[in-house]
């Protein structure tokens, strides 16, 4: 049986290209489909920019209509379905009127993060993991790429632990240098206490930048990839404090290397 991978990714080339993040996630997703004993998949959100006629993406509508509670307001999630032919990658999107109609994606016309940056984060954590339980379609691996994923795997440990799909999980959090400077809504913490989360890891966030949120992704992590070019002395101290696996990108043979931190983790049982 084909182990499965997914990769949540703040941008994927083509439909956002130029940034680390999404030149490397799509060349390490391709590389990984390329394998016969892998089956990949990829979320992203749907940000305005990205155009929906070029790129043919398509609503799948018995996967949309639900609603996501987000701060105690309801807001409906919307899936939509892509796809890189070339790589032969299916990309799925998580979009949503209120937060990925604008065009912009992290920061406005005067280069100052969207104020509700905290609570798109929030909507496309929860969206991708209700997508996946709608598809039931279970990953052994699941890849966090990106500030905007960081709240994956407190999410997935905290209000999807009990969600059977989930049952064998293991996730990896790469460490990019792409990232943003100063602090989203600062009511973070207490946004995310609407989901009845346990409080006490979120003390991480108290103050919510970039540097606290990616330790609260390394907490409920099993695995971290650290990329050539991050260089937060701080947060790589954290690792090294929390005892978290991890490895550093030369650069040489680092898909492969992937591929070898996969196999190990699906073969170690959740604890």
């Amino acid at each position: 049986m084909k182990k499965r991978i997914l990769y949540i990714a703040q941008e994927l080339s083509p439909f956002l290209s130029g940034t680390e993040i999404s030149e490397k996630v799509l060349d390490l997703a391709t590389f990984v489909q390329n394998q016969k004993e892998y089956e990949v998949r990829v979320f992203i959100p749907r940000y305005g920019c990205i155009n929906q006629r070029r790129h043919q993406l398509h609503e799948v509508i018995r996967l949309s209509g639900i609603n996501l509670v987000i701060n105690d307001i309801d807001q409906p999630l919307i899936i939509k379905v892509g796809s890189v032919q070339k790589a032969k990658l299916q990309v799925y999107f998580i979009d949503n009127d209120e937060y990925f109609k604008r065009k912009h994606v992290i920061k406005d016309a005067n280069n100052n993060l969207l104020k509700d940056n905290d609570e798109r984060m929030m909507f496309f954590c929860q969206g991708v993991l209700e997508t996946l339980v709608m598809l039931r379609w279970a990953p052994d691996i699941i890849h966090c790429n990106g500030w905007i994923s960081s709240l994956i795997p407190m999410y997935l440990k905290e209000k999807y632990n009990n969600a059977s799909v989930f049952e064998n999980t293991k996730v990896v959090y790469s460490l990019y240098k792409d990232s943003f400077v100063g602090s989203l809504n600062k009511d973070l913490k207490n946004k995310i206490l609407f989901d009845e989360i346990p409080e006490g890891n979120l003390s991480l966030i108290k103050t919510p930048n970039a540097k606290n949120l990616h330790k609260l992704a390394i907490r409920y992590s099993e695995f971290i990839e650290i990329t050539k070019a991050f260089n937060n002395k701080d947060v790589c101290s954290f690792i090294e404090k929390e005892k978290i696996k991890y490895m550093e990108d030369k650069g040489d043979k680092a898909y492969e290397e992937v591929l070898d931190i996969y196999n190990n983790l699906c073969a170690t049982e959740v604890v």
